[in-house]
């Protein structure tokens, strides 16, 4: 294994490491070259065992020895750099040492992900990485089969996303909608029945809503942004209005992230 050590931030070779927190320039970066970053050991590990090609390592000195047989086995650099220009280079302070890029892969199309699938979650406009990220892990953690991403959602493969579902976006199957407004006639189209996760007015209980399932029914949740929740369009094509009952504490609702945990354990009991 050859070990790169680099001192300087603004060497080229570094370049796709530049401003991981500059969502504008990473988003630019990152779709020009189709690459995505991994954080922390433990993510990079699951990245490559989901198949996924790296392009580079970056490490920190102390952890230079950190992915050792990974690195090995893979056909591409890795670059040592001390903390501070770690620092310099990325805009934080790299506390877990460890960075890769790796090649992103073609999202499959909704009928391929679909097609094995029987429950499925359905995310409209979530621009939130943290939020996309930590409803991937609890759908992946509570049984759920496959992800659907409105066009306008964030990208699951953003580094924060990736970290927080602990590379849970990495292992469950997804793709996007190429159709915001048609998009949610496809998957009835496709037998699935369609549930609105919302507070408003005509929403049942959501386990009320599950109970009632046939054995074999294939169940899409449809889950909004933060604040303005689910549009006019999907509440209306959605076949019914779901909610989780809270108690009577002044809350009239979970976040996103919460609902979504919650109601992906229900789903897994019907």
């Amino acid at each position: 294994m050859e070990i790169i050590r680099v001192s300087d931030p603004a060497d080229p070779r570094l370049a796709d490491y530049t401003r991981l927190r500059d969502v504008n320039l990473r988003r630019h970066l990152e779709h020009e070259h189709g690459l995505f970053m991994a954080e922390g050991e433990k993510v990079i590990r699951r990245a490559a065992a989901a198949g996924f090609t790296p392009r580079s390592f970056l490490l920190t000195e102390r952890r230079a020895r950190a992915l050792d047989g990974l690195v090995t086995d893979a056909d591409a650099p890795l670059y040592v750099v001390e903390e501070k220009t770690a620092r310099e280079l990325v805009g934080f302070d790299l506390h877990r040492g460890a960075l890769a890029a790796f090649h992103r892969r073609a999202l499959p199309d909704l009928g391929t992900v679909l097609e094995k699938a029987r429950r499925i979650v359905v995310l409209e406009d979530l621009v939130d990485h943290t939020n996309v990220g930590a409803i991937f892990r609890s759908a992946a953690g509570l049984g759920v089969d496959a992800v659907v991403l409105a066009p306008r959602c964030a990208d699951p493969l953003y580094r924060r996303s990736v970290k927080v579902s602990m590379g849970a976006v990495l292992t469950l199957p997804y793709t996007r909608l190429t159709d915001w407004y048609g998009g949610l006639d496809t998957l009835r189209e496709a037998g699935f029945q369609l549930m609105a996760l919302t507070p408003g007015e005509g929403s049942v209980p959501l386990r009320e809503a599950v109970t009632g399932l046939e054995a074999d029914a294939r169940v899409g949740l449809l889950l909004g942004t933060e604040g303005d929740g689910l549009s006019a369009r999907w509440l209306e094509r959605a076949t019914a209005r779901v909610h989780i009952p809270m108690a009577d504490r002044d809350v009239d609702s979970l976040n996103v992230t919460a609902a979504a945990a919650v109601a992906c354990y229900e789903l897994a009991q019907s």
